[in-house]
């Protein structure tokens, strides 16, 4: 469905660029969020060097995506050749399934639940995100029109319910957030639904009547895309939340701090 010899040279040339620029913003927002974690208090650098791992993990997987496509074609006498390697399509699912749940976990994180709550969703949702990923996966790579239906339907169970979690499970948890970090966290969670439901749009554009070499062009650039909006813009996001969330820390504890101290100086009347 998806055959290398249908691209013109400089559709091509462009999907090279489209994997160089997603490796270039993968690697550089990794170094950023790493670069600044100490920035921010303690109880939110995990959630921080969470979103930097997601962001390394893609930029390996960006790597390997672009030698595997200069691998797998060459141009030649002005046409694109296939040179019997064939293109690993694998890598991209091998990092949604490492990066997919991690990145639920960061959104997590950074809120401060409690033990049990963080940990319950930590195991609902990505737990859901890999089985959306695994059932994706055959479908992807098949050539066959009605299997690659068959698992995109499947696929869209567990997205679903991930979407009606990040709407509607985390509202309560949101809603009790700092009124200052309540706004991001919002658009946190609806940049990942919006950024996920363009996953499955990009996967069915090759049973929508686009084919050859304009396929292959709407499916990997559309991918790349929605890869680094829900991962390094994402990462942007946490790490302005856990900005925040510190400096409301920080002054609550000089309110409590202050608030003690009165106390304290507050003079005891003698009882004659």
């Amino acid at each position: 469905m998806l055959e290398l010899e249908s691209l013109s040279v400089g559709q091509y040339g462009f999907i090279s660029n489209v994997f160089s620029f997603g490796l270039a913003v993968m690697a550089s927002s990794t170094l950023f969020v790493w670069l600044m974690k100490g920035s921010v208090a303690p109880a939110y650098r995990m959630a921080i060097t969470i979103s930097g791992l997601v962001t390394a993990i893609a930029a390996y997987h960006y790597l390997q995506i672009m030698l595997s496509w200069h691998g797998a074609a060459t141009i030649s006498t002005g046409e694109v050749l296939v040179t019997g390697e064939g293109f690993n399509r694998a890598y991209r699912y091998v990092d949604w399934l490492l990066t997919v749940p991690l990145l639920l976990i960061e959104l997590i994180l950074v809120m401060k639940l409690s033990n049990s709550e963080t940990m319950s969703r930590s195991v609902k949702l990505g737990g859901a995100a890999a089985l959306m990923i695994i059932l994706g996966y055959p479908g992807e790579v098949s050539s066959e029109v009605g299997t690659r239906a068959l698992f995109w339907i499947l696929s869209m169970i567990p997205f679903l319910y991930i979407v009606r979690e990040m709407v509607v499970g985390l509202k309560e948890s949101i809603s009790r957030q700092p009124d200052e970090v309540k706004g991001l966290i919002n658009a946190a969670a609806i940049l990942l639904v919006v950024s996920w439901a363009f996953y499955p749009i990009v996967y069915l554009l090759p049973l929508v009547g686009i084919t050859g070499g304009s396929a292959i062009v709407a499916v990997e650039t559309g991918y790349t895309i929605a890869d680094i909006v829900s991962k390094a813009v994402f990462a942007m996001l946490i790490f302005m939340i856990a900005v925040r969330k510190s400096k409301a820390d920080e002054r609550e504890l000089v309110a409590e701090a202050a608030a003690t101290q009165g106390e304290q100086k507050t003079p005891v009347k003698k009882v004659a």
